[in-house]
């Protein structure tokens, strides 16, 4: 009887091993996974809060099969070795800036051009469409999981900017495409990163800062910065991309949740940002007593004649390079009006 009992046994074993070599993606697609995700800015900013809000979606709606290990401000890669060290696999994902290395990403760099966007998830929707539609070679090397950009670069100082005259010869902080665009307005850009620009504006080297104005209250600029002024001067870009050979191994299961989490995590990332911009302003006026300020509608159409040079040269520079231009600036333009029509203020 015992013999039969283990001729059984091994019979049934012999079953189920035949059963997993027939379908050996239902191994596969059970086994755990655990991603590696590294991102720049510190971990309370709304770079990383949307990070951290991804990873947690990923986990819920693959039932636990997939972990994303979270690596915030700079600890796994720093900011503009974030898109290589994806590439090489350093990290499985790596979200960054493409401003920060100019030319590398010359369709992305359309939406980082002073267009005027009201809002970061308008730009965001328009970014992600530019990306879908195109397919650039920019990222090739990678899977784009999704894409987002800031709110719109305001300007914060030390003096109230009332009119485009209080610019002239103004030392403001900048960065990138800022820099360009303030020469334009009159203003002289100095170039340094955000978490120099405390100590340059209480030391009085700069009069204050050019960024989306979360920033207000994420690093407590409204303490010695009492005026802002609405100027929606430009945005900048972010993309989150995975490693090519790591999406590959991915089950088919698996994937399929990434790509419908994609735009999804996009515009969630626009809305939660705005509405940060939202609360940081309440909180500057409350604690602060902090002004916020905007331009008379003919110093914002003048803004637009400024700075338009800067579009002209974008569109000559992608076009020498064998770019569409002209059709990638009139799409900007359309997902502008369409996206700020559906979310307005």
């Amino acid at each position: 009887m015992k013999g039969k009992k283990s001729v059984f046994i091994l019979g049934l074993s012999v079953l189920i091993l035949g059963a997993l070599l027939m379908y050996p993606g239902n191994v596969q697609s059970q086994a755990k996974i655990t991603l590696t995700y590294a991102n720049f800015p510190p971990a309370t900013t709304f770079p990383c809060v949307q990070m951290e809000r991804w990873a947690k979606e990923i986990e819920k709606r693959t039932g636990g099969r997939v972990k994303v290990q979270t690596f915030p401000g700079g600890t796994l890669l720093a900011a503009k070795n974030i898109f290589d060290g994806v590439v090489a696999g350093t990290a499985d994902i790596g979200n960054f800036a493409m401003s920060y290395q100019p030319g590398r990403f010359p369709l992305s760099e359309a939406i980082d051009l002073p267009i005027g966007f009201t809002s970061a998830k308008a730009a965001t929707m328009a970014l992600y469409d530019l990306i879908m539609k195109y397919k650039p070679k920019e990222f090739e090397k990678v899977k784009v999981l999704t894409l987002f950009t800031c709110p719109p670069a305001d300007l914060m100082t030390k003096t109230p900017v009332k009119t485009l005259a209080d610019l002239k010869g103004m030392e403001l902080r900048a960065s990138g495409t800022g820099a360009a665009v303030l020469k334009r307005l009159g203003a002289i850009p100095v170039g340094m990163p955000q978490s120099e620009a405390p100590e340059a504006i209480q030391k009085g080297v700069v009069k204050g800062n050019v960024s989306s104005m979360e920033i207000l209250k994420d690093f407590n600029f409204a303490a010695y910065l009492p005026y802002a002024t609405e100027s929606n001067l430009f945005v900048v870009s972010f993309a989150v991309v995975m490693n090519k050979a790591k999406w590959d191994s991915l089950p088919a299961d698996i994937k399929k949740i990434f790509d419908e989490t994609s735009r999804e995590q996009a515009l969630w990332t626009g809305t939660y940002v705005d509405d940060h911009v939202k609360e940081a302003l309440k909180w500057s006026k409350e604690k602060y007593n902090h002004k916020l300020l905007s331009f008379s509608a003919k110093d914002q159409a003048e803004i637009r004649k400024l700075v338009k040079p800067i579009i002209d040269e974008y569109v000559s520079k992608v076009t020498a390079a064998g770019m569409p231009g002209q059709q990638i600036i009139k799409d900007v333009y359309d997902l502008k009006a369409k996206y700020e029509k559906e979310y307005k203020k």
